[in-house]
């Protein structure tokens, strides 16, 4: 039977450079085990059953070398759309949100450069969301965590028990999350995550307790990190 309170749709976002990977080509092509990235990624969400679709956000050359070589090869099925990316992550995303046009209740926010995020952790996700309207997927910091001028000098030290890194997926009721989005485009701010998009917006954002695992891949250190995971989870 068909879902009655609509679906959920999962936005990959994988039309960032890999800068910081000193790299000219988008990180999430490069290699694990002979297997891109992005693949990875996305065949964690083909395989969780709560997932009626993904919207897969690249660069807008790639989006022919994506499909035939992640998409087709590794069999992707519930991949609808392939969209360009825009100037900043905010915008990617909001193309992502455009894309999905048929009746949608749970969206899905995802870094394709995180490929070892859980199944189970995105079920927990959708379900939370559902009850609470927006989620996000994170983790206690454990370092120390010190504000400094502009000089570097220390300022303070913040406690350590209030701060969480904060992961994907992030996970909202898709009407509260494109509302966010909407009023954002008005006042052209630019923000470092989709949930300071409902913070904004006066709405609160609860916290998943996620997985150390959950890396996302930036720099080389990052890569030999997620060989050793690789080992582990695969």
């Amino acid at each position: 039977m068909p879902k009655t309170e609509g679906k959920v749709v999962a936005i990959i976002v994988a039309a960032g450079r890999g800068k910081r990977m000193g790299m000219d080509f988008n990180k999430q092509f490069i290699l694990l085990n002979n297997k891109p990235i992005l693949a990875y990624t996305l065949e964690k969400f083909e395989k969780t059953e709560s997932i009626d679709e993904i919207v897969l956000v690249v660069g807008k050359d790639e989006i022919g070398f994506v499909k035939e070589n992640i998409i087709d090869k590794y069999s992707i099925k519930k991949v609808s759309k392939i969209v360009a990316g825009g100037k900043e992550r905010q915008d990617s995303v909001y193309n992502g949100l455009l894309a999905v046009k048929e009746h949608c209740s749970i969206i899905l926010i995802h870094d394709g450069a995180r490929p070892f995020i859980e199944e189970e952790l995105i079920e927990k996700s959708i379900d939370m969301a559902r009850k609470m309207g927006a989620v996000v997927v994170a983790v206690p910091v454990k370092d120390t965590i010190k504000r400094v001028d502009n000089d570097m000098k220390v300022i303070d030290t913040l406690k350590r028990d209030e701060l969480w890194s904060i992961q994907t997926p992030q996970t909202f009721q898709y009407k509260l999350l494109k509302k966010a989005y909407d009023l954002n485009r008005e006042n052209k701010d630019i923000v470092t995550d989709d949930a300071m998009m409902v913070e904004r917006l006066g709405g609160t954002v609860n916290i998943l307790k996620g997985s150390y695992k959950n890396i996302k891949i930036t720099t080389p250190e990052d890569l030999i990190i997620a060989e050793n995971i690789l080992k582990e989870v695969w």
